[in-house]
């Protein structure tokens, strides 16, 4: 990667953060960065992004296409509360 895009990549992160880890959780995320051959920082922007749900809009329209490909049974909200919540009779039984 040239001197170039790395400043231009490092350029589009205008906000720092200061993270303090135990020394243990520390190694084992330097070394997984390192098995994964990208930078500890990068680790922990892409977990966060995965765990907090940060992503863009074509991600997002992207995973809305792909779940309505998936043919599920769906049905009204009647049928579906009538087959998911039981009638009030059958609580007491």
């Amino acid at each position: 990667m040239s001197m170039c895009c790395i400043w231009r990549r490092i350029w589009n992160y205008s906000k720092k953060t200061t993270v303090l880890f135990p020394p243990e959780l520390h190694d084992r995320l330097v070394k997984l960065a390192a098995q994964l051959g990208t930078s500890l920082g990068d680790l922990v922007r892409t977990a966060c992004e995965k765990q907090y749900g940060v992503v863009s809009p074509d991600d997002r329209l992207a995973a809305l296409r792909a779940l309505s490909e998936l043919a599920l049974p769906v049905g009204d909200i009647v049928a579906m509360k009538r087959e998911s919540v039981p009638a009030p009779e059958d609580l007491t039984r």
